[in-house]
């Protein structure tokens, strides 16, 4: 799979020396600028260090199967078009050279649930899944009613899979689908879990 993460940190240099110092225990394969310019710091068939603990569709260890890219933003604010092209441009040749579906392309935040946020709110999930890079969302009608443990069924079949309270694995799918959400559980928190029938 891709993990895609945000720096959270002010600059991409920064970021850069942050994650090529062995002092600071972290890595990532890539490292996108605001500005457009593309590190490799990890070989792709090498492990970094870059998720954690987490899980996603019941595979745990997510750093020995998955490729980590940095995106320098500090989460507050949209990410850089020119960033958002190069991201695309990698995302397309790493999904062809590995055969990764565009279910494998995750937020750090899908896998790791209340410990993480990134890429976070202003992350255009969207604008990958039109072109195919990130699992497209659910086109299920609008429930007209709506239970928990069937949220809960949803948002484990579609990957989110960590071992969190509701109200964490709540807050985590509407970061990914919805994040302007708040309040109490609704029906269109269901909608982009749901599945079209034929659908896969």
């Amino acid at each position: 799979m891709v993990v895609i993460h945000y720096t959270a940190m002010d600059s991409a240099q920064e970021a850069l020396q942050r994650l090529c110092d062995p002092q600071h225990e972290v890595s990532a394969h890539f490292l996108i600028g605001s500005d457009g310019k593309l590190w490799q710091m990890v070989r792709e068939k090498d492990r970094a260090w870059h998720a954690g603990a987490g899980e996603w569709h019941g595979q745990a260890d997510i750093n020995s199967r998955s490729i980590g890219i940095e995106l320098d933003n500090r989460g507050d604010h949209p990410f850089a078009e020119p960033q958002m092209m190069v991201l695309e441009r990698l995302l397309t040749a790493l999904l062809h050279r590995w055969k990764i579906p565009p279910n494998g392309v995750i937020g750090h935040s899908d896998m790791a649930p209340g410990r993480k946020l990134d890429p976070g709110s202003r992350f255009d999930w969207l604008r990958l899944e039109h072109q195919g890079l990130a699992k497209p969302r659910g086109s299920g009608e609008l429930p007209q009613t709506v239970e928990l443990p069937e949220f809960i069924n949803l948002a484990r079949k579609a990957g989110f899979t960590a071992n969190v309270d509701d109200q964490t694995l709540l807050n985590t799918v509407r970061l990914r689908y919805r994040p302007w959400a708040t309040g109490p559980l609704t029906p269109h928190d269901l909608t982009p879990l749901i599945r079209k029938t034929g659908s896969s």
